[in-house]
């Protein structure tokens, strides 16, 4: 290949026009092959999963402290309004509001040219405006979730003396995580592909070492497009993956039905 490489570069260099299947390996072979330029594909995946990771835990962690805030605002009872937790609830409420009312693309931009404008690490900057984002979205994945959860099962466990807290961990919680997984699936399905967002403020992911070949080889259409099916590839991965990773969540939490135990299923003893 890389003989043929050079015969049409030299073909190229006299002023002979290259027919189509030619001009298209040549594109490839710039694109791809040439210098060893797949490493830096696979080096902007690698990139784009460890920002797609951080930000995620980020906004899972935000996202569910901000959920409980909220929650635990909305369910006092008439007359026993706790007003630092009322403080925490409106910080909570502009957070969501602003974030989820404002484009990530701003966002990314204020986090590396006015809050990190010192920065040099913008690939993780870009994973931190990324999981502050996602935040606001788990936020209302998980509260929805647990707002879902029958209020029954609340006042059960108030019913047998436990306090609050020990009720959402022990029961509230483990209900609403089975709701909320396939949600927090797709969120992650959507951090990866908004990874390529941060090429923008000089993020070292898949999307900017497709622009740095670019750049090289003054083509546009191969880089992208393995870009593009890379990208295409990782979905349709996770996709099929995120079915296994929910069952095997829901063994943990022991709700798996194949091993949890079925009051039904049990018999009246004969007496023999």
């Amino acid at each position: 290949m890389a003989a043929q490489y050079e015969l049409l570069k030299e073909l190229l260099n006299s002023g002979t026009k290259l027919d189509f299947g030619q001009e298209m390996f040549f594109k490839f072979y710039q694109a791809f092959i040439l210098n060893d330029r797949w490493v830096q594909y696979i080096q902007g995946v690698g990139t784009t999963l460890l920002v797609t990771a951080i930000a995620l835990a980020l906004g899972i962690v935000l996202g569910s402290v901000v959920a409980l805030v909220r929650v635990a605002h909305d369910q006092q009872r008439p007359g026993h309004k706790n007003p630092v937790l009322g403080f925490f609830n409106i910080i909570c409420e502009i957070y969501t509001t602003i974030i989820r009312g404002t484009p990530m693309m701003v966002q990314l931009l204020i986090m590396s040219m006015v809050i990190f404008a010192n920065s040099r690490n913008f690939t993780m900057v870009g994973a931190l405006a990324l999981g502050i984002n996602s935040g606001a979205y788990v936020s209302e994945i998980i509260r929805g979730g647990l707002m879902a959860v029958d209020p029954g099962q609340m006042e059960a466990g108030r019913s047998l003396g436990l306090n609050y807290m020990t009720t959402m961990v022990v029961i509230v919680i483990p209900q609403a995580i089975r709701a909320v997984l396939p949600a927090l699936g797709n969120e992650f399905i959507v951090l990866l592909k908004d990874t390529s967002l941060i090429t923008v403020i000089g993020g070292k992911e898949l999307l900017y070492a497709a622009q740095g070949i670019m750049n090289r080889t003054y083509e546009a259409m191969f880089p992208l497009l393995g870009v593009a099916v890379v990208y295409l590839i990782l979905v349709m991965l996770f996709t099929w993956l995120l079915p296994f990773c929910t069952l095997l969540k829901q063994c943990a939490c022991g709700y798996c039905a194949a091993g949890a135990p079925n009051d039904g299923d049990k018999r009246p003893s004969s007496g023999k």
